[in-house]
């Protein structure tokens, strides 16, 4: 039998078309039942204040580049979105005198308009913000080498091969409306996957690729980025892809109630803790990695009840 239609985007697949025994069960989540769902390979873990949620996400950048030398280089694979950390990191390591010139940083997408990448001068350009918020604050002496900061390009050929021969200490990410880690968004229902989605070990085969974004995904970044301004979010954007992903030691993901919602957090948490691996929920198929944690914002985290504003 095929699956229930997305009350979205009929042509796609997304998480409105998933049981609703789960959606019931994932919607009924306290605060302290997600903290108890931690277990082997997957932690929970909560901050009471954004200062706090934020310092922490940054100091993953310098614990990892602490552990970096010419002979064993290690780097991070970060998000745009949030952004709030980039700052924070950039201070630490001028704060600390901490060279950093043998690390690494991937970006984890970017977007597509047309044939290729946007330019840096793009004003959504992701490696834009990476490079204003961070990388162009950190002093010249202690910065790592333009070199060995990898950015997602049309041609994907150069990103993938610069994973070779680099460990990833920890990939962060934050989590869509959609219930995607970069632009990881659960594909369109055609074709052999009309009736039902990719299987989760298909979907793992994906590697960093252009991708075309789920509508959704569309409209939360003109929400959070673009002012509401739908028509000027591009509609594809080249992302980081399980396979990269499964080669980063750690997958860490920060949930600060910004980007996704009350409904949307519990979801994914019931779903990786639970080992229930769908890729109409992208995020759930991390049920597979070995060490992932998810970072909770407690003010964020917000309720399932009905409210009517």
């Amino acid at each position: 039998m095929p699956r229930k239609l997305s009350s979205i985007a009929p042509d796609w697949w997304d998480y409105t078309t998933l049981e609703e025994n789960l959606i019931r069960a994932a919607a009924g989540l306290t605060p302290e039942a997600m903290l108890k769902l931690t277990r082997h390979g997957f932690k929970v873990v909560m901050y009471d204040t954004l200062e706090e949620f934020y310092l922490a996400e940054a100091l993953e950048y310098i614990n990892a580049w602490k552990q970096s030398t010419p002979d064993n280089p290690v780097g991070i694979c970060g998000p745009i979105g949030p952004t709030e950390q980039l700052p924070l990191v950039a201070r630490i390591v001028n704060e600390l005198n901490l060279p950093i010139q043998s690390a690494h940083f991937w970006g984890m997408d970017e977007w597509f308009v047309g044939d290729k990448e946007v330019p840096v001068t793009h004003p959504l350009s992701f490696e834009r913000a990476d490079r204003e918020l961070c990388f162009n604050r950190i002093r010249p002496e202690l910065v790592m080498p333009s070199q060995n900061l990898h950015f997602p390009k049309a041609d994907t050929a150069a990103y993938r091969k610069s994973w070779e021969g680099v460990r990833c200490a920890v990939m962060q990410g934050g989590q869509g409306d959609v219930k995607h880690w970069a632009f990881n968004d659960p594909p369109r229902r055609e074709g052999k996957h009309k009736d039902q989605p990719p299987p989760p070990a298909e979907y793992r085969k994906l590697a960093t690729r252009v991708v075309e974004l789920h509508p959704l995904t569309i409209a939360q970044n003109a929400r959070t980025s673009g002012g509401g301004n739908i028509a000027l979010v591009p509609t594809k954007a080249i992302s980081v892809g399980p396979v990269e992903t499964w080669k980063a030691e750690k997958v860490s993901i920060w949930h600060a109630g910004m980007h996704d919602n009350p409904f949307g957090q519990r979801l994914t948490t019931f779903m990786i803790a639970n080992r229930i691996a769908d890729s109409a929920v992208p995020m759930s198929l991390l049920a597979e990695h070995p060490n992932v944690q998810f970072n909770f914002y407690r003010g964020g985290i917000g309720s399932c009840d009905v409210q009517m504003h």
